[in-house]
C-alpha cells in the first residue's frame, strides 16, 4: 500500500466509525417539537458490503404502511440510510421502519410538545450527579447534528453563561453549580434557522466517599390502575457499588403468582457513585393487588431506606369520604322536597297568590289596557267632541278629555266640538285648559227625545266634522301610455 493511499484508508474508517455510533438502534424514541430530527438504519455487515442494496422507509398507518419517498415533503428528507425531519412535528408520531435487501429495522417515535415556559423539555432532560469538589462536565456534543451546527451555545436555568470552546464545561464542582445546563446547537438549512437542544440536570452532592443509599422520590407513591390491565413499578436509587435494592412482596399467605420483579439496572455515575433501579411488573390486576403496599428497599452498612408503593383502582382515587357523601344526599333530599311542596303549594293556591300580587304591587293590568286604547284611538281621530255633563265625567273619559285637549293646544292635530246635552250653569268640573282654545264651537242639544238626521242640530255637527276627500277609482287615477297609430 502507498503512503498517499493510508490517509484515505483511514478517513473511510473513521466514516464508518462514525455512521455506526450514530445508528440508532432503540425502537422507543422521543423527540421534541419544533427540532431537526433523524432516523438511521443500522446495516447488518452483509447488506454493508452489498453496494446495490436498495433502502426504502416506511411509515405504518392504520390502513399499512406508506413508503416515504424524496420530494414527498419539504420537511422530511432521505438520505440511503439516513431519514431526516426539518423540523419534527406533532404529526410526525408513530412508527416508522426502514428496508434494507433482507433486513427490516422498526421505530416508535413519540413526538412531545416543546414547553413554552423554559428553554428545555423536562422529559428529554439527561440526570448527573457530581460530588463537590470533583469534576464538573457538561459535553455539549451531538453526535449527527454537530459537524452542521455554526455556533454553539450553553445555558444554565435558561440564561446564557461563556464557556471554552471545546463545546465542554470542565470546572471544579461547588454547591452552587447545581442547575440545569442546556446546550443549544443552532443550524441552518434552506434558508432558515433551527436549533437541537440538549439538557442536563446536575445535581451537587457532599463529599463522602460512602453515602447512605436513598431512594429517589417520595415514601408513599399511589398508583391509579385499572382491573385486568398490567402496571410496572419503578424504583431509582442512588447508592454505593455494594448496595442492594430489593422489592418486599410477601403475604402472609404467600406472594401473588401475577408480581414480577425484573432484574434491575445500574448506571455508574461520573463521581463514582451508583444509580440503580428496579421494575416490578404486576400482569392483570385484580382485587387482591389493591391496597396492598408493595415496599421498595436499599440496604447497605450503613442504613436502609425503604419507599412503598399502593395500588388504588382509577374511580377509588376520585371517591367522597364517606361522612361529606352522606350529608350532601341529605342535603340534596331537603331541597328536593322543600322544592316539590312549593310547587303543590302554588298550584292549589295560584288564584290567591296571584290577587296577593296585585294588591301588593297596586298594578291593574285591565286599565293600562283601556288606556292605551284610547291613546291610541285619540291620535287617529281629527275631532274630539265633549258633551258637557256631570255624570259622564269617569276616571276614563277624564283621561281621554285631557289627551284630547294636549292634542289640540299642543300638537294641534285636532279640534273640539263641544255639546252641552244637558244645561249646566257650573263648569268648575271641566278641565280649565278649555278655557285656552282659541275658538271652539258649541252645539245645545235642546230637544226630549231623537232629532231627525236633517235638523238644525245634525247639520251643524255635519259642518263642524272634516269633509271626506273622495279618491278616483283605480281605472280614472292611472295615466295610460300613448299609442303611434300606423
Amino acid at each position: 500500500m502507498h503512503h498517499r493511499e493510508i490517509p484515505l484508508t483511514l478517513l473511510i474508517l473513521m466514516f464508518i466509525s462514525t455512521s455506526e455510533e450514530i445508528c440508532i438502534s432503540r425502537h422507543h424514541i422521543t423527540a421534541v417539537e419544533g427540532e431537526p430530527f433523524y432516523l438511521k438504519c443500522c446495516p447488518s455487515s452483509s447488506e454493508h458490503k452489498n453496494k446495490t442494496t436498495t433502502i426504502k422507509w416506511y411509515k405504518n398507518e392504520s390502513h399499512g404502511p406508506t413508503e416515504l419517498r424524496s420530494g414527498g415533503s419539504p420537511r422530511i428528507i432521505l438520505h440511503d440510510y439516513v431519514l431526516e425531519f426539518w423540523p419534527v412535528e406533532m404529526d410526525d408520531s408513530g412508527s416508522y421502519s426502514c428496508r434494507m435487501g433482507n433486513d427490516t429495522q422498526a421505530w416508535k417515535l413519540n413526538v412531545i410538545r416543546r414547553s413554552k415556559n423554559s428553554c428545555f423539555t423536562e422529559k428529554q432532560v439527561i440526570s448527573k450527579v457530581v460530588e463537590v469538589k470533583k469534576t464538573l462536565q457538561v459535553p455539549c456534543e451531538n453526535n449527527y447534528f454537530q459537524n452542521l451546527a455554526n455556533r454553539t451555545s450553553l445555558y444554565k436555568d435558561c440564561e446564557k453563561i461563556d464557556f471554552n470552546f471545546n463545546l465542554n464545561l470542565k470546572k471544579i464542582a461547588e454547591f452552587k453549580d447545581g442547575g440545569y445546563y442546556t446546550c443549544v446547537f443552532f443550524l441552518h438549512h434552506a434558508g432558515k434557522l433551527f436549533n437541537v437542544t440538549k439538557t442536563f440536570n446536575i445535581t451537587i452532592i457532599g463529599d463522602h466517599s460512602s453515602i447512605i443509599p436513598a431512594l429517589l422520590g417520595p415514601k408513599l407513591t399511589q398508583v391509579k390502575v385499572e382491573l385486568g390491565k398490567d402496571t410496572q413499578l419503578n424504583c431509582s436509587a442512588l447508592l454505593n457499588e455494594k448496595d442492594v435494592v430489593y422489592w418486599n412482596t410477601w403475604r402472609e399467605n404467600g406472594s401473588d403468582p401475577n408480581v414480577h420483579e425484573e432484574e434491575g439496572t445500574r448506571i455508574r455515575t461520573p463521581d463514582g457513585k451508583w444509580l440503580a433501579s428496579k421494575t416490578l411488573r404486576i400482569e392483570n390486576v385484580n382485587e387482591k393487588n389493591l391496597n396492598f403496599l408493595y415496599n421498595c428497599t436499599v440496604a447497605s452498612k450503613g442504613g436502609t431506606d425503604t419507599k412503598s408503593f399502593i395500588l388504588l383502582r382509577k374511580e377509588d382515587m376520585a371517591d367522597i369520604p364517606g361522612h361529606v357523601f352522606t350529608r350532601g344526599m341529605i342535603v340534596a333530599a331537603l331541597i328536593s322536597v322543600s322544592i316539590v311542596c312549593l310547587v303543590i303549594m302554588g298550584v292549589i293556591y295560584r288564584v290567591d297568590l296571584a290577587l296577593f300580587y296585585r294588591h301588593f304591587t297596586g298594578r291593574d293590568e285591565t286599565l293600562t289596557a283601556v288606556v292605551d286604547e284610547i291613546h291610541s284611538l285619540i291620535e287617529k281621530s281629527r275631532r274630539l267632541i265633549i258633551v258637557l255633563s256631570k255624570s259622564y265625567m269617569s276616571n276614563e273619559v277624564r283621561y281621554e278629555l285631557e289627551s284630547g285637549l294636549h292634542e289640540a293646544l299642543v300638537e294641534r292635530k285636532i279640534k273640539i266640538i263641544l255639546i252641552e246635552f244637558t244645561p249646566v250653569g257650573d263648569f268648575t268640573f271641566l278641565p280649565q285648559s278649555l278655557k285656552l282654545l282659541k275658538s271652539h264651537r258649541v252645539l245645545k242639544w235642546k230637544a226630549e227625545k231623537s232629532l231627525s238626521y236633517n235638523s238644525r242640530f245634525w247639520k251643524n255637527l255635519r259642518y263642524l266634522m272634516p269633509a271626506k276627500t273622495v279618491k278616483p277609482c283605480g281605472d280614472e287615477s292611472e295615466v295610460l301610455p300613448v299609442l303611434s297609430q300606423a
